[in-house]
């Protein structure tokens, strides 16, 4: 099949190669010459396993292609994906800015019947705007469907080929068959396509990224009232994960969650139940208690060195909200790295993937490392803001030896309490006993 995706950001990017690997020629369109030439050339602008290997496939196979010029693309193709950005607005409302632009030039484009698939995180209602219009620019037959994306950040390319579900939201038999057509190869170890209305397809995405910040907010809670009252909280991460009604999924307490889909997405259906009425005051706590988890070893910190981080050394491990991305929007080290800077700390820094994108907010307020243990060379103690595979079995005597003082507050729960006070650290964790404080 013909394809246009409209936007080459993560979404976009991801949507795009995978739909070539299925065998359809795809067009992405955007805006950014620069990264549209970058892409042409096998380069993708974020980090994403496996996708940029994925792309260099297609575009040697002739079945991904470039360009800034959508009215061409989009008279080559019967299917139009809307994968653009809808960043949070001043009042925490989705910012439509981006796709009704595009949808006003699609009315003024399209010449035959095409399907508007919109890929984008976006309030329920949207579908109508971009339908009302294009329809006031056009009287080419169109329909307009709500396909939310549910892709994990770092595991992008498996979710997308092998779904746990697709959503698809139309009214529309002809739509609907088509997009059948679409998604037919990517179900073959069973149909998980999901049908049902526009506005219920658009609420879809928005219940289930709330509903999960909320799980993981809620054991977030739990975990530090195990602090107070002397619980193991892994213990009862355990113990409750292990009831099917459950499950053990998203039960990790830590520093919160962040990136570009949570806080957003959170935020987004707060306001629009504002909007509409109908309070969605869970929400409002949920984020109330999210920006308080994020800088919960502070007060930690400040405690152990006696009041003051004054030119305490900290090292830090881990700086994109979660691993397998470079991705640094709304992560927990931002936050905390402020709240350190504020202090007068000096601090060094180190991520597999994300250094380059904090340089770009803090440029020279901290020290990068080039290593791991580099950034531990006469640290005071080590935060961990980020659970990367790499960190999860260091050579700890090693980490000993490079550090002034053995401290480590991990805000991940990486490490076993009983082994840490076997080894000798200082080591505080979230919603689990202190260890040699």
């Amino acid at each position: 099949m013909d394809i246009v995706v409209v936007g080459t950001g993560y979404v976009g990017i991801v949507t795009g190669t995978c739909l070539a690997e299925s065998g359809n020629r795809v067009i992405c369109v955007d805006i950014d010459e620069e990264k549209i030439a970058m892409m042409e050339k096998g380069k993708v602008p974020i980090y994403e396993p496996h996708l940029e290997s994925l792309l260099v496939r297609n575009l040697e196979a002739e079945r991904i292609s470039f360009t800034t010029d959508l009215e061409a693309a989009v008279k080559a193709s019967p299917i139009v994906f809307l994968a653009l950005p809808t960043p949070p607005g001043e009042d925490g409302s989705a910012d439509l800015q981006y796709v009704l632009k595009v949808a006003e030039d699609l009315g003024d484009i399209i010449e035959d019947y095409t399907v508007v698939v919109d890929k984008s995180t976006v309030p329920v209602g949207t579908a109508d705007k971009i339908t009302e219009i294009i329809k006031s620019k056009t009287d080419v037959e169109f329909d307009v469907v709500s396909n939310p994306e549910f892709l994990r950040e770092g595991y992008a390319v498996d979710d997308f080929m092998k779904p746990d579900r697709v959503v698809i939201g139309t009214t529309s038999s002809r739509a609907r068959d088509l997009m059948e057509e679409l998604y037919k190869p990517f179900m073959r170890q069973g149909n998980r396509m999901i049908y049902m209305d526009e506005k219920s397809a658009e609420l879809t995405k928005y219940a289930s990224n709330a509903f999960l910040a909320t799980k993981i907010t809620f054991m977030n809670e739990v975990a530090n009232f195990c602090k107070e009252v002397g619980a193991d909280v892994d213990m009862v991460r355990r113990g409750v994960g292990t009831d099917n009604r459950i499950g053990p999924r998203f039960l990790f307490p830590g520093m919160g969650y962040g990136g570009s889909c949570f806080p957003k997405d959170v935020q987004a259906l707060h306001r629009s139940g504002a909007e509409a009425g109908c309070e969605f005051n869970i929400l409002k706590s949920v984020m109330d208690v999210n920006a308080k988890q994020k800088v919960i070893m502070h007060p930690l910190m400040k405690k152990h060195f006696g009041g003051s981080l004054k030119a305490k050394k900290i090292a830090v491990w881990g700086l994109s909200f979660k691993p397998e991305t470079d991705d640094i929007r709304q992560a927990p080290a931002l936050d905390i790295l402020a709240k350190l800077i504020e202090d007068g700390a000096d601090i060094t820094a180190y991520d597999p993937e994300a250094m380059e994108n904090i340089k770009g907010i803090l440029g020279d307020k901290i020290k990068y490392a080039k290593r791991s243990m580099e950034a531990l060379e006469g640290a005071d103690a080590l935060l961990i803001c980020t659970e990367w595979a790499a960190f999860r079995n260091p050579n700890f005597e090693k980490m000993k030896a490079a550090m002034a003082s053995p401290t480590i507050f991990d805000g991940r729960n990486l490490y076993e309490t009983n082994k840490m006070e076997s080894l000798g650290f200082t080591y505080h964790s979230v919603g689990r006993r202190p260890v040699n404080a």
